[in-house]
Order: structure tokens, then sequence, then C-alpha cells
């Protein structure tokens, strides 16, 4: 195991975890096919699928904060965020820093995902965030799940991602 998983917080899952993570899946697929990164997003709450949402980084025009996360956030209905402690986010990635300071800030309450992104992932900042944050329960934090479906999603989201103006291969050449 890798210090970067040894060091991790994470929760346990629940039973009806899988199924939600097969339909990030299933977004992830669909994204893919329509030209983006195969990366999928939803948002539960009450044991309903209350916003969906899948990358639209590079189609239909690129677009660097268009995550599938975030997608989802921005699909769900404004009267349902003061329930957003009951919420739980489902993602075929470990989400990354922009997409976890929003489902933090949202106050989502706990994020699934399917495979850990060792290049991006957000979950190593959990235990340095900033004091308002710091001590409190404020997200849980459950995965890897679903890494023999997911982990080949990553692969390819992450040979992609090397190549665009804000990846790994446009960085070096600065």
């Amino acid at each position: 195991m890798s210090q970067y998983l040894a060091d991790m917080t994470l929760t346990p899952s629940n039973p009806s975890d899988r199924a939600y993570l097969d339909r990030a899946v299933e977004l992830a697929l669909h994204s893919e096919r329509t030209g983006n990164l195969p990366v999928g997003a939803l948002l539960v709450l009450d044991g309903t699928i209350i916003a969906e949402g899948m990358s639209t980084v590079l189609s239909p025009i690129y677009d660097p904060g268009a995550h599938a996360e975030m997608n989802a956030l921005a699909a769900t209905d404004k009267s349902l965020w003061p329930r957003a402690r009951e919420m739980t986010c489902y993602s075929t990635l470990e989400p990354c820093v922009m997409c976890m300071g929003s489902l933090l800030l949202h106050g989502v309450g706990r994020v699934v995902f399917g495979a850990t992104d060792v290049e991006g992932g957000a979950g190593r900042l959990l235990p340095h965030l900033p004091p308002y944050y710091a001590g409190r329960d404020v997200i849980a934090w459950v995965g890897p799940l679903l890494p023999e479906v997911c982990d080949p999603l990553y692969h390819r989201v992450d040979e992609r991602f090397a190549r665009l103006p804000c990846g790994r291969d446009a960085l070096s050449r600065r």
C-alpha cells in the first residue's frame, strides 16, 4: 500500500454504495463516448439520485473547471442545499482539490469514490484543512471502493489529462 493510501482517512462503506458507483461508471463511459474524460459523479439524498454530472472538460469546448463533481453540484436543486450534510457525492475518481473544496464549501457530508487519484486526489489534504474546518467532522471520505472497474478509467483520464494545457506535460514545459 502506498504511503498516500496509508495516510488516507477512510470511513466505512454501506451496501448501497456499489449501486451508486455503478451509475457513476455509466456516466463516465458516456462522457468518454462524447469525447470527454471518463469521469462520472452523482449526488444522493435519502436514497434518491438528485443530480448527475460527467466530465465536460474537453467538449463541447475546453473548460478546465467542468469536472463531473462540479457539474453534479451545479445540477442540484438549490432548495436542497440546507440538507447538504445528508448528501453523498459518488464519483468514479477521487475528487481533485477544486472539487473537494467545492464539496466542502457546499457542506456535502460524504464522498465515495471508485479509484484513487494518486496524481491529483485531494484526500491527502483532509488532515491539513484550514483552522475553520480543522478538528470538525466536515466530510467523510470513502474509497477507493471500486478499483477493479475505476482504475482503468483513472489511467485513461491521467493519460489524456497530462496533455491538457493545465496537465503534467504542459507544466513541465514551463
